[in-house]
């Protein structure tokens, strides 16, 4: 019996309604290994979700990210939640009762350790909000575990943890949606079917315009908070102090994240790459430079700006806001003008080209406009997500070769499809990082 960790194992021989209705489903479409799923208009309850029609989940990792995550699946009439996870018991408790008030039950179940979660055989898919540094491992687990995940970007802290998670999750057949909410909603999508359909001509250049700055406090060694496991958020990262940065600040400090830089290459570089029809490749060359913090614990690039050429002759700019003439988003310049896209705002010059119809004969780009809804229709249908895995490792993986550049302060040449550098043994040896025992993919 697992009863402490929110399991009841069935005794050997017993099957209860929701099992026998899932391998009802399989047998039927004639798969395994896929979320079991019967209509409800086959159990004489049309107009509503039965319980054999709900995708079942479970939330790791609900803090701030992942607690909004969470509120968008809670709104699905077709799911369930049934686990929530976090290293902090404010934020599971938190979790949990916002579960329960919303089903007006105390069903769902609060858990530390990830671990239980992905153990759980009711549960069909996850939603993953941790730590950059803890991304790769909770992924692999979960996807040898049949899970289906909806998990935030950046896809991993390392281009090597990156490469594992995309073989492991296709290895065994798992849906998987990337937070890049960005290609759900209409002006990025429509700038990008503009570029791809040569409204503004031949691509020549790109520029990717992130945040500025990062964290400029020190902290001091403090006490770990009542609640917290600080050793467990550390994982696979070298120990040190707690010193308050576990819920934010994080992200400045290069053992979890690298600042501005990764936290938003998986949102506007990923568009660059939408636009170009680059999803499945990368540059081959990248060189640039970073401004580091010289005191304190933060040591994230506050100001960047990198440089990359790919095969095609393209070049790609990606930097901080205050260093691109457009500041945040993408533009791409091409022979004919240019089209420059961010939240909330679509441009262009010449402007009437945003006025262009796209012809029933040219490309027409994977449409969304709700980023969730996507990812459950696609764990019923088993179709790619509009940001599948490999694409999001695409996107993160320019963002960490302009990291591995800044730090050698070498001209790096690059082999996309081999995801080595082919003249610096120093940059290699950054593609992977060590982990702390007894952590590993």
């Amino acid at each position: 019996m697992l009863e402490d960790r929110g399991v009841v194992i069935m005794k050997k021989g017993q099957i209860n309604r929701r099992q026998f209705l899932k391998r009802t489903a399989v047998a039927a479409a004639g798969v395994t290994g896929f979320p079991y799923v019967v209509r409800s208009s086959a159990l004489g309850k049309a107009g509503s979700v039965a319980a054999s029609d709900r995708i079942v989940m479970g939330c790791i990792g609900v803090g701030s990210q992942g607690s909004g995550n969470m509120g968008g699946f809670l709104g699905k009439k077709e799911v369930q939640i049934v686990a929530v996870c976090d290293v902090d018991k404010k934020n599971r408790d938190r979790a949990k009762k916002r579960v329960d008030d919303k089903y007006k039950n105390d069903d769902c179940k609060a858990y530390l350790d990830f671990r239980d979660v992905i153990e759980r055989k009711d549960i069909d898919a996850l939603s993953l909000a941790m730590p950059d540094h803890w991304h790769s491992i909770p992924v692999i687990m979960a996807a040898r575990a049949g899970k289906d995940m909806y998990g935030e970007k950046p896809l991993a802290r390392t281009i090597h943890e990156g490469r594992v998670m995309v073989d492991t999750a296709n290895r065994y057949g798992r849906v998987w949606q990337t937070g890049s909410w960005q290609r759900s909603v209409r002006d990025f999508h429509r700038a990008c079917e503009l570029v791809r359909n040569g409204r503004i001509g031949k691509i020549h250049k790109v520029e990717v315009g992130l945040p500025t700055g990062g964290g400029t406090d020190v902290k001091s060694v403090q006490p770990v908070p009542e609640g917290v496991d600080w050793d467990f958020w550390l994982g696979p990262a070298r120990w040190v102090p707690y010193r308050g940065v576990m819920h934010w600040n994080w992200r400045w400090m290069m053992d979890y994240s690298g600042g501005q830089l990764t936290d938003w290459a998986g949102h506007h570089i990923d568009i660059a790459h939408w636009g170009l029809g680059l999803d499945h490749t990368g540059p081959v060359e990248i060189e640039g430079k970073g401004v580091y913090p010289k005191d304190g614990i933060y040591d994230a690039p506050t100001a960047y700006k990198f440089t990359c050429k790919y095969a095609n002759g393209l070049t790609m700019i990606v930097a901080n806001d205050r260093q691109q003439p457009k500041r945040m988003g993408t533009a791409w310049y091409g022979e004919d003008g240019w089209i420059h896209v961010r939240r909330g705002k679509l441009e262009a010059d010449p402007p009437d080209v945003l006025k262009e119809a796209i012809g029933p004969n040219e490309i027409k780009l994977y449409e969304s406009r709700d980023h969730q809804r996507n990812f459950l229709d696609c764990v019923r249908s088993r179709k790619k997500t509009i940001t599948p895995i490999e694409i999001a490792h695409r996107s993160i993986s320019v963002g960490l070769l302009g990291e591995i550049a800044m730090l050698t302060e070498q001209k790096l040449r690059w082999d996309p499809e081999k995801e080595t550098f082919l003249n610096s043994d120093e940059a290699n040896r950054m593609l992977s990082r060590p982990m702390r025992s007894p952590w590993h993919l």
